[in-house]
């Protein structure tokens, strides 16, 4: 099993460093970390160091030796995905599975036909909850560099987000789309990838024609019409897999 991952300002560049507050405290009194066990800390944007504990003080306070540090390069093909905003916590759900499948960035988007609307402090707590679930999703999946939560975007922000992709795509749930299979899509060798995930129903004809303006074609993901919540996790692996990031 790999070591667990905790979350710093700044990865330590050694030879020792104490781990406090809430990742001390989640170390030392929920993870029971012993002298002698390996841990890895980062900063969520690819640095890392990797630690042997050495004592673990009090209820979180937790005293590492880094051993190895470095970092990890941004992937060739970088992969966003604009999620329509989901009902209840549906929203959190596609964020945790995105982020431990692999994605780069996330953007919240306010489709046409979202039930869910983000106003005021209710959007301001939503999005809050959005990065905190890929902060720990991205440790729980021992990732070393988190997914980037945007704010919110209307539809004219999301196109002008594909015009500057190098690869845009709309998930459509027509079986029928004229771009045909994301699993037989061109794909680029390296740059960016934004694709748009639809609410539960669907994107607008509206959406679709200010996206094809801006470069964006629908493709489908499969026989089946996933729920807007899992979608984008589907869609994400079966890009990771085709662009060599899971090879």
């Amino acid at each position: 099993m790999t070591a667990p991952v905790f979350v710093v300002e700044e990865v330590p560049a050694g030879p020792e460093f104490a781990l406090e507050g809430p990742e001390g405290r989640h170390a030392v009194s929920v993870k029971r970390l012993n002298p002698g066990e390996d841990v890895v800390l980062t900063d969520g944007r690819g640095r890392w160091a990797e630690c042997v504990v050495k004592a673990a003080e009090g209820k979180d306070r937790l005293v590492v030796s880094v051993s190895a540090t470095g970092g990890e390069p941004e992937p060739a093909v970088r992969i966003t995905v604009v999620q329509a905003l989901p009902k209840g916590d549906r929203g959190e759900l596609a964020v945790e599975t995105m982020t431990e499948t692999g994605v780069d960035a996330i953007v919240p988007w306010q489709a046409s036909r979202c039930i869910t609307q983000w106003r005021g402090d209710r959007g301001a707590k939503s999005l809050a909850k959005w990065r905190a679930t890929a902060r720990e999703a991205g440790k729980q999946s021992r990732r070393v560099r988190f997914p980037e939560v945007a704010e919110a975007m209307s539809t004219k922000q999301v196109a002008a987000l594909l015009a500057a992709a190098d690869l845009a795509m709309v998930l459509h749930e027509d079986r029928d789309a004229p771009s045909g299979a994301l699993a037989t899509a061109e794909l680029p060798a390296g740059g960016s990838i934004v694709l748009v995930v639809g609410p539960e129903g669907g994107v607008s004809p509206e959406e679709l024609a200010v996206f094809a303006e801006a470069g964006a074609h629908p493709y489908r993901l499969g026989p089946s019409v996933l729920r807007t919540s899992t979608a984008g996790t589907a869609a994400a692996a079966v890009l990771l897999a085709r662009t060599g990031r899971w090879s």
